[in-house]
């Protein structure tokens, strides 16, 4: 990649055109159905909502940084059209945020689409690369990030604050050129398709409220009562959470309903007792707790755990970790790639169930690493 092209794309981000009208964006939109490629990325609010706030799109064929205000462009139609125009190539970098965002404002996702992040990782770069360091390691281009804070959906937005956004997005077409020739020639290419199909698929899944507790690390340390209330109340708040649009932990912390499931108080006057629930909670939700923890309570169905693992199975867990970190050496990948432990552990719960192994470990990854990993298994 020549610095004169490099150079180029990022003087295009000193003068992003920012689109705030119906005919804006139709303009714009005639100019990007003649294009192959864009680079596309999202500016979005998300500190106490359930739902991001989109604050701002941004779309780059890597010579024109286009800024989309969704906050004032009125109908977003020509953008949802690109999203889904199978002629255009999207490029996005770490889009798994991005992707949630655009689905729930627009209705759709981006189709055919390509992860830059992911493209990195598979030639030896760290899994969370962000868009900078992704920018240094390719082109030594060193890119400011004094905006990442800011209140995309406060108005006006200023001059800084439109280069930052612009800047995001107008080196990733260059970004995809130069990944694409690299992962073909390791023979990589499809592997990062698979990859995408997967994020794609990821997003399209919608919460399920009574799964809502296994974010919770140490829900396997209760018993079996403290559990069962564990589950009422992680699905009570994430229903409360996506009514209210409220992030979960303006609803209750996750500490707070820990402390419920271990301790299950009978009465409003011990809830308050419970250090890590605000007052306004409190006042809002305690009679609501009460009977969720008391229901809980006289529940005696049969409570579904993951079991411990044998001393076989931990064997078995620990030389397959070796076999992965010996296989990503040879690969010069991060181990992660190939399969973290909760992964790992997964595949033998798997096995020792008698069922096919999980779609991850599917794909380039059954001849990479699946097939030794369960001749281990057996």
């Amino acid at each position: 990649m020549s610095r004169t092209t490099i150079n180029k794309a990022i003087e295009t981000a000193e003068h992003p055109i920012l689109l705030q009208s119906s005919a804006q964006l139709a303009e714009a939109e005639r100019a990007w159905s003649g294009v192959e490629r864009l680079g596309i990325d999202t500016e979005f609010v998300r500190e106490r909502t359930y739902r991001a706030n989109l604050g701002l799109v941004q779309v780059s064929d890597g010579t024109t940084a286009w800024l989309i205000d969704p906050l004032a462009a009125g109908s977003l139609a020509p953008l949802e059209r690109l999203l889904s125009n199978s002629a255009v190539l999207k490029i996005l970098h770490s889009g798994s945020e991005d992707l949630e965002v655009l689905l729930h404002s627009l209705g759709t996702l981006p189709d055919p689409l390509i992860d830059t992040q992911i493209a990195c990782a598979m030639l030896g770069q760290s899994l969370q690369l962000g868009f900078h360091h992704a920018a240094r390691w390719l082109f030594d281009v060193e890119i400011d990030k004094d905006q990442t804070r800011s209140n995309w959906c406060k108005r006006p937005l200023h001059t800084r604050q439109l280069r930052y956004a612009a800047m995001d997005v107008v080196l990733l077409p260059l970004m995809l050129e130069e990944l694409k020739s690299r992962l073909e020639s390791a023979g990589r290419w499809s592997w990062l398709e698979e990859e995408v199909s997967r994020m794609q698929r990821n997003a399209l899944e919608t919460v399920d409220p009574d799964k809502a507790w296994l974010r919770f690390g140490g829900a396997g340390r209760l018993d079996d009562e403290g559990l069962r209330v564990l589950k009422s109340l992680a699905k009570w708040r994430e229903l409360t959470a996506i009514e209210r649009n409220l992030a979960r932990g303006f609803v209750i912390s996750d500490a707070g309903l820990m402390q419920l499931a271990q301790l299950r108080p009978s009465t409003a006057a011990s809830i308050r007792a419970v250090e890590d629930i605000h007052p306004r909670a409190l006042a809002r939700y305690e009679e609501q707790l009460v009977k969720l923890i008391a229901d809980a309570g006289r529940d005696r169905s049969p409570v579904e755990r993951n079991s411990q693992l044998d001393d076989n199975q931990r064997r078995q867990l620990k030389d397959m970790r070796r076999l992965v970190q010996s296989r990503a050496t040879e690969l010069g990948v991060e181990p992660a790639l190939l399969a973290s432990r909760r992964e790992l552990e997964k595949l033998v719960r798997a096995s020792a169930s008698g069922q096919p192994p999980p779609e991850r470990f599917l794909g380039w990854r059954k001849a990479a690493i699946t097939d030794e990993l369960i001749q281990i298994i057996r």
